[in-house]
This record gives C-alpha cells, sequence and structure tokens, in this order.
C-alpha cells in the first residue's frame, strides 16, 4: 500500500521530478506543456519562480509519497493588472501511476487552503480540457464550477480540443473583525 502524500514547496531539486511527471504522455495530454521537456527546462522555471521579481506571487508545491514526487500544482497570478489581483490561476498534474489515489485532492486542498486562508485569494481560475472527466470531478469537489467552453482551445495530439473555464469564490471571504475597545 502506498504511503503517505506530503506537499510541500518545490524546489530546483524538484526539477527532474518535474520533468518526469510533465513529460509522461499519459499527463501531457491534459496540461498546456509541450513534449520534450527536460530537467534543464524545470530547473530554469523553479529558480525563475522562485527568484526576487517574483518571490511570494506564484506557489510551486511538490507531492511526495514514499520520497518520490508523485504531483505538481501551483497557483499563479492572472497577470499585472491592478484590478486582477484578488484572482490566482490554478495548474495541478499527477503523475499517471498515482492517478485516483489522492495526490489531487491532497495538492488541491493545500491549494484552497493557501488561497483561502493567506494569500488574500477571492477568485480561483482554471482551464481544462472537456474530456477530462477526473479532473473535472476533482474541481467540482472543491467548489469550482463551470462558467464557459472555450472551443477549439488547444492543439492536443493533432486536434482542436475544447476547454472548460471553471472558478472557484472563496467561501467565507475575510472580514474585519470587531473593533478592539
Amino acid at each position: 500500500m502506498a504511503g503517505t502524500v506530503v506537499v510541500r514547496r518545490a524546489t530546483t531539486a524538484d526539477a527532474a521530478a518535474f520533468a518526469r511527471i510533465h513529460g509522461d504522455l499519459a499527463v501531457l495530454g491534459n496540461l498546456m506543456q509541450l513534449p520534450y521537456t527536460s530537467a534543464e527546462v524545470w530547473q530554469h522555471r523553479l529558480a525563475d519562480l522562485a527568484g526576487p521579481s517574483k518571490s511570494g506571487l506564484d506557489l510551486l508545491l511538490a507531492a511526495e509519497r514514499d520520497g518520490d514526487v508523485v504531483g505538481t500544482a501551483g497557483l499563479h497570478p492572472t497577470g499585472a493588472a491592478l484590478r486582477r489581483r484578488h484572482a490566482m490561476l490554478l495548474g495541478l498534474s499527477v503523475a499517471s501511476d498515482a492517478q485516483g489515489q489522492g495526490v489531487g485532492t491532497a495538492l488541491m486542498q493545500a491549494l484552497v487552503d493557501y488561497a483561502d486562508r493567506w494569500a488574500q485569494v477571492l477568485r480561483l481560475e482554471l482551464t481544462v480540457y472537456s474530456d477530462n472527466a477526473r479532473a473535472i470531478a476533482l474541481y467540482r469537489k472543491f467548489g469550482f464550477e463551470v462558467e464557459g467552453t472555450h472551443r477549439a482551445y488547444a492543439l492536443r495530439d493533432g486536434a482542436y480540443v475544447d476547454a472548460l473555464a471553471m472558478a472557484r469564490l472563496h467561501p467565507n471571504p475575510p472580514t474585519v473583525g470587531a473593533p478592539q475597545p
């Protein structure tokens, strides 16, 4: 039986694991990544996202089980617009041999906890291919709703496929506490 899933912040030391997961054709088909990734590419991405210009803006997580990275997830700003700072984009991937084993749930729980309790995020957004039933079910479990369909959203393995726009609003947005006497 598989061990406990531990979610932690990703580091540059995870580059090879990110390349392995995102390079798996069974996973790649549900991502916006391109084939032929490498540890060097991920080393650069992870270093860039942890650098001083991005520090605190992006959150990249790794899910470990028995010492192996079996999933990745992230929250990313929607852009530079001041009026969209309350929203973040969400991405998630789980190694093909770890799917259906609670890894995605552990990563999603960490992402929504971070967004709701620490990052001043009111709205989480994502796109998911319309035929990715497992991912759609996971997102719905965490309160995401379909807001629309992007027709011919992306080229996947030689065919244009549709994607769903899904979002989740903070279920209990923070308020200002009672004034202190």
